[in-house]
């Protein structure tokens, strides 16, 4: 029997159970029940409350392909600690003809094995929640004493035994910060002022729109001790276990201060929400900065000016890139695709030309299959001779690790062939399908729907880089030319008035 292997070691169970220790014991297990492991999955510093768990959840996947008849675990806890989970990912194996198997709990299909292997959970059920109430027990007196509860401590502040102190340095950022913001000085003037005086974050970064937007709400600047409070991506906070307590820190902040800038904020929000809710960046995704190579994000400037910005010029002013209008490479991009593309003339032959490499997809994918399968019968007899001269009495341990080496090989033959056959059927795909499809997307772009043209460039276009003089597309499919460049500041030509 084919088998994997899953190893957990968790940040709370830090004992001799190592990810190096389960596997060890998984491997002395299925020596002695003749079952071979094809390969170890592993998460370390994983809960297995949680499915942020990519080994495992790769695994799961893998179950599909059919190439292992079992999983095992040093223990059932590894593998789940809820009985919902575990029965959850147990029947998506069990679907898939895959058993769990655990090496400390030795389980069968007989009633007493289900009754012990519930029981069994539900005590891994109960060790995971009453250690997290223990955790969150030290934590809450912790937090009655507004002492420090582990992490990065807020900028402007340090940690003395336990306790938040003022760091005066950090605080005159953190000052400055403020006043600016109520000042009505932007994200960017403000970074442009920190970056002169050589502020840092914690982490010794410069300042970005987010760190500053952190720092603009965070109320522990007026004295505000919070715990537990939630963040945008946990929102099942108990009620009671939330622990606010106000001037219980060092304040760096006046209070009425903290509530103008609070008001700001809020309609600067509501004020950005209001100019976005029906703007539709097309490129967003495709374009990048051929400077730094970071994404280029639409914005919104005065009088309603709209134009693409590099991330990092916008977030931390660590790149001199110009922005480019959004009108005139938008319409620059769909200009070309229009001419390269979605050209009366052209959609016959790109559609000849994607049929073309389609039936050499489906010719390569049959050679593939008919080479491993080939490979696979030679593997057989070589392992059959080897078997036989075995029986014969010839043993020898070069034989021995021979066949071993012939047995990996024939899993990974197994396992390409199994890939194969799960990919797409393109065989079904004709000339005048492609036809069509490209037909469909021209209607698209000449009715103009903005939200149906964002949708379907990614189709067509690999990516778009813009340099300091001029702009560089690469096309997915083409006749002529994949490469488009439009030479901005050398020409100084605007690309053509295209309506969309």
């Amino acid at each position: 029997m084919k088998a994997v292997a899953y190893c957990r070691y968790s940040s709370d169970n830090q004992r001799e159970e190592s990810i190096e220790a389960q596997a060890r014991a998984i491997k002395e297990y299925a020596e002695k029940n003749n079952i071979e492991i094809i390969k170890i999955y592993a998460d370390e510093a994983k809960s297995a409350t949680t499915d942020d768990r990519p080994q495992f959840l790769q695994m799961i996947k893998d179950s599909e392909m059919n190439i292992f008849q079992a999983v095992i675990v040093h223990k059932l806890d590894r593998f789940a600690r809820n009985r919902y989970d575990s029965a959850f990912y147990k029947r998506l194996l069990k679907k898939n003809g895959v058993r769990l198997i655990s090496v400390l709990e030795q389980l069968d299909d007989s009633p007493e094995s289900i009754i012990l292997e519930s029981v069994l959970e539900g005590m891994a059920e109960y060790y995971s929640r009453n250690l997290a109430r223990e955790v969150m027990k030290g934590l809450k007196e912790n937090a009655f004493q507004a002492r420090f509860n582990g992490g990065i401590p807020p900028f402007g502040y340090d940690i003395i035994n336990g306790h938040y102190v003022i760091n005066e340095k950090e605080a005159e950022a953190v000052r400055l910060i403020f006043k600016m913001y109520n000042d009505g000085y932007g994200y960017r003037h403000i970074i442009d002022e920190l970056n002169l005086h050589g502020y840092k974050t914690k982490k010794g970064n410069t300042f970005s729109k987010n760190s500053l937007h952190d720092i603009l709400k965070n109320e522990k600047y007026i004295g505000k001790y919070i715990f537990n409070k939630g963040t945008k991506y946990k929102h099942n906070i108990c009620k009671e276990d939330v622990i606010i307590i106000d001037n219980a820190i060092p304040a760096i902040i006046d209070k009425d201060l903290f509530e103008e800038v609070q008001k700001k904020m809020e309609k600067a929000k509501r004020t950005q929400a209001a100019h976005n809710v029906k703007r539709i960046y097309l490129l967003s995704g495709l374009i990048e900065c051929g400077i730094c190579g970071a994404s280029m994000t639409g914005c919104l400037g005065k009088q309603k000016y709209t134009y693409y910005r590099c991330n990092n010029k916008q977030r931390t002013k660590q790149c001199d890139n110009k922005d480019i209008n959004q009108d005139m490479i938008e319409n620059y991009i769909l200009s070309e695709l229009q001419e390269k593309i979605f050209n009366d003339d052209i959609i016959p032959q790109i559609a000849k030309s994607l049929n073309k490499e389609n039936q050499e997809i489906i010719s390569d994918r049959q050679n593939m299959q008919k080479t491993l399968l080939k490979r696979k019968e030679e593997i057989d007899k070589s392992i059959s001779t080897i078997v036989d001269a075995i029986a014969a009495g010839h043993f020898h341990p070069s034989l021995d690790a021979k066949l071993t080496e012939l047995e990996q090989q024939k899993n990974e033959v197994e396992i390409r062939l199994r890939e194969l056959e799960l990919k797409p059927d393109v065989s079904i795909i004709t000339e005048d399908m492609i036809t069509a499809y490209l037909i469909k997307d021209k209607d698209i772009l000449t009715k103009g729907d903005r939200k149906k043209i964002k949708a379907m460039l990614p189709t067509y276009i690999k990516k778009i880089t813009v340099y300091h003089d001029k702009v560089e597309a690469i096309l997915k499919i083409s006749i002529n030319q994949k490469v488009c460049t439009w030479m901005v500041a050398a020409s100084g030509v605007e690309p053509p008035t295209l309506r969309v």
